[in-house]
């Protein structure tokens, strides 16, 4: 009897052994924290990608630029929501594939980004996008501040048109103030399309290239306005009362 239990367990040793990885019982997941504007529509979409993929997410509705600067994630790479998880940082839109790929191989890094806003990536590729997907690639951020492919997904557009390299040169877009944080040289807007930047009418938080815009403007008003990506981030750079 003890020589046909030996056995069988041997055997369930075996069948283990070679039992495919995905088939196999998947580690918990640490807790996903996230920080985030509580005005941007796409980073909760994002959010709840994340949680439809089995992550369990805390929301913190502020403070994402401060937390990507104390894990040392270069500007350059930034979006428009920060994570953090298994002690790495998650910017943007990242796919969930890649972020579990990152906690199996655990590379020395800071951790992941999707720079921009790419349409088509997790969280932008709602029905108002309709069947667009702009090619972009999912950077592993080193710690030296260079990144490396880490993923790239084709799309099947040509990408994000960016126009202008001043305000003048830009096309005005018509949209409502959301929120407007002086503090954080912010403004939330539901906008039009954007047509120098390709993006569809969403609402989003822009950064301000000037504080003094956003004193001309409050929570409620119409208003037309110009926006380029400045250093990475979505920056609007005019802004005026609608007519």
């Amino acid at each position: 009897m003890q020589r046909r239990s030996l056995i069988s367990a041997a055997a369930a040793f075996a069948a283990a052994a070679v039992m495919p990885t995905w088939a196999q019982t998947p580690p918990a997941l640490p807790v996903l924290q996230v920080w985030k504007d509580p005005n941007c529509g796409c980073c909760q979409d994002w959010v709840n990608y994340m949680q439809a993929e089995g992550f369990q997410v805390q929301v913190f509705d502020t403070g994402n630029a401060a937390v990507r600067k104390r894990l040392g994630l270069p500007d350059k790479f930034g979006s428009c929501h920060t994570g953090l998880i298994g002690g790495y940082a998650i910017e943007g839109h990242v796919n969930a594939r890649e972020i579990r790929r990152l906690l199996a191989e655990k590379p020395k890094a800071i951790g992941l980004a999707v720079p921009g806003m790419p349409v088509g990536s997790p969280g932008m590729d709602g029905p108002v996008y309709g069947e667009r997907r702009d090619a972009y690639d999912v950077v592993l951020v080193q710690p030296d501040g260079t990144g490396r492919v880490y993923q790239h997904y084709a799309g099947n557009s040509a990408g994000f048109k960016r126009t202008g390299t001043a305000a003048e040169a830009l096309p005005m877009a018509e949209g409502e103030v959301r929120k407007v944080d002086t503090a954080a040289g912010k403004i939330s807007l539901k906008h039009g399309e954007i047509k120098n930047l390709d993006m569809p009418p969403m609402t989003m938080v822009f950064q301000v290239s000037d504080p003094a815009l956003l004193g001309k403007v409050k929570a409620g008003d119409k208003v037309r306005f110009t926006a380029m990506q400045v250093n990475g981030a979505y920056t609007v750079t005019s802004i005026e009362a609608a007519p």
